[in-house]
């Protein structure tokens, strides 16, 4: 396997290295792609849903649209960040040259926390829907055997991830094709079965749907806000991809921005068309009946389909199994960046030698992701699903940090022109103070019982596997700081706000 030649700080604490990935692998529809995939709208879109709908009831494609608004103000600082310093350490870099070492190191680490707090998630959606496609129920329903199945998935995404992006991209292309039609499919059946009264619990649609005034409990629409930040997780895939990218100071940041134009428009579309479908009622098809909560789209799939049912089960799995190989794709990335800038060791900046890729990070962030979802399986199925709800407090974390690294980088430009003092000042420090006063409210709920299917030392199981694993981080960032190898990395000389960016304009 080739090695990188790792950066030597020079005097000015400039370094002089090129990671060696697959440069003008990616256009701006592959980026997007990418992007889409990584945020599994299908299936994120059918397992929160209900959930929001129990949060705020009505008011869910009202949620939808407030969630977006910081995910578009992260986008910017992210697309700004991107066309001065394109590197695929995006959050990690980026945080780093904005408030140093520690801040970068952990927003570093906040990236790979959701990583595999996700994969595990989608890797067992992948594993339990195979068996739902083909028709056996009972395996579906068998523990270990869906686990088996699920690790099997897993270790085959990290495969493609390892053989290059263009192979990746050219899957994730046609896998996004069939959820996508599968997802539109799905919303004009709605709204025709609704029209119909097919079903006794339909609705007509209401403008109030979209009315603030309408929300009841502020707790309950931070939760729903906090549910719907992780079904638009992921578009930002596409800039850890940067340096794999053509053009990759601006076709990254685009697709971003096209990401999330995207899937704000699938995301209110198809839910209104299931609420007025479904109704509200608990019973039946009713969007609050608990036993339809984890997964609404299946639930209606008979009734919507017919005969037809097994293509959105198909289009389900695709989804997970899609967003399981984007995933690893950008949590591999940072943690080759992390090497290169001596914030990890010089093992995971470890490129293939014929395809170009990480392949040491993209094998270990496989493994942990497979450990954490065997081990979480074993200790409980409940623990598994709070660890996916804690997984938006790392998520908000360092799109938070990314936001605010924006706004202090760019300090002494915001007042060179109104662009630059909207672009990089004010709207992505709105969507700093937005996220972050998500990730504080979502953690302060999550320590009630009653948020978490499970109680761990007296307190909501989301909230100890959440911020427990973020306080992890600051643990393993200790046990890295007192290796000699680190020394220049938190002495700021491997990367400092001056570190040259050496990735070609085209």
């Amino acid at each position: 396997m080739s090695k990188l030649t790792l950066p030597n700080a020079t005097e000015t604490g400039h370094i002089h290295v090129g990671k060696g990935l697959n440069q003008g692998a990616l256009g701006v529809v592959g980026s997007t792609v990418i992007g889409l995939a990584s945020t599994a709208p299908l299936y994120s879109l059918a397992a929160t849903l209900g959930y929001v709908i129990v949060a705020v009831g009505a008011q869910a494609p009202l949620v939808f649209v407030i969630a977006c608004i910081p995910m578009v103000f992260a986008a910017l600082a992210y697309q700004e960040l991107n066309r001065a310093m394109p590197d695929c350490g995006t959050s990690f870099v980026w945080g780093t040259k904005a408030f140093g070492p520690v801040t970068g190191w952990i927003a570093g680490w906040a990236v790979a926390v959701a990583g595999v707090m996700v994969l595990a998630n989608v890797g067992e959606i992948t594993g339990k829907y195979f068996w739902l496609l083909i028709g056996n129920q009972e395996f579906a329903d068998n523990r270990v055997i869906v686990i088996i199945t699920s690790v099997l998935f897993m270790a085959l995404m990290t495969f493609v991830s390892t053989v290059g992006v263009q192979i990746g991209e050219r899957m994730q292309m046609i896998l996004m094709v069939i959820q996508t039609i599968a997802m539109v499919l799905f919303g004009v059946l709605a709204l025709m079965h609704a029209a119909d009264g097919s079903n006794a619990g339909s609705v007509a649609f209401d403008w109030n749907w979209f009315n603030p005034a309408q929300l009841t409990s502020w707790s309950g629409f931070m939760q729903a806000v906090l549910l719907a930040l992780f079904i638009y997780w992921g578009w930002d895939s596409c800039l850890a991809l940067n340096e794999e990218t053509k053009n990759p100071r601006k076709t990254p940041g685009h697709a971003a921005l096209l990401s999330i134009v995207i899937l704000v428009v699938l995301y209110v579309g198809i839910s209104v068309a299931v609420m007025m479908f479904a109704g509200f009622g608990d019973t039946g098809f009713g969007l609050t009946n608990e036993a339809n909560l984890d997964d609404v789209f299946t639930v209606l799939s008979g009734a919507l389909f017919g005969p037809w049912g097994w293509f959105l089960i198909l289009g389900v799995m695709l989804s997970a199994a899609s967003s399981t190989q984007t995933t690893i794709l950008p949590t591999a990335r940072g943690t080759l960046s992390m090497a290169v800038y001596r914030a990890l060791p010089a093992k995971f900046a470890e490129l293939h030698p014929r395809f170009k890729t990480p392949w040491f990070s993209t094998v270990v962030m496989g493994i942990a992701a497979i450990v954490y979802y065997v081990g979480m399986s074993i200790l409980s199925e409940d623990m598994l699903a709070d660890s996916l709800t804690s997984m938006g407090l790392a998520v908000a974390l360092y799109y938070a940090i990314t936001s605010f690294a924006c706004v202090w980088f760019f300090r002494d430009t915001l007042r060179d022109s109104a662009r630059n003092l909207w672009m990089r000042g004010i709207l992505p420090g709105l969507g700093g103070l937005m996220l972050g006063y998500a990730f504080v409210q979502s953690a302060i709920d999550m320590i009630n019982v009653d948020y978490s299917y499970t109680v761990i030392f007296g307190v909501g199981g989301a909230f100890v596997i959440g911020i427990g694993a973020i306080l992890l981080g600051f643990v393993l960032m200790g046990i890295w700081w007192l290796r000699p190898n680190s020394k220049v990395f938190f002495r700021g000389e491997s990367l400092n706000r001056d570190t040259e960016v050496l990735v070609p304009d085209a």
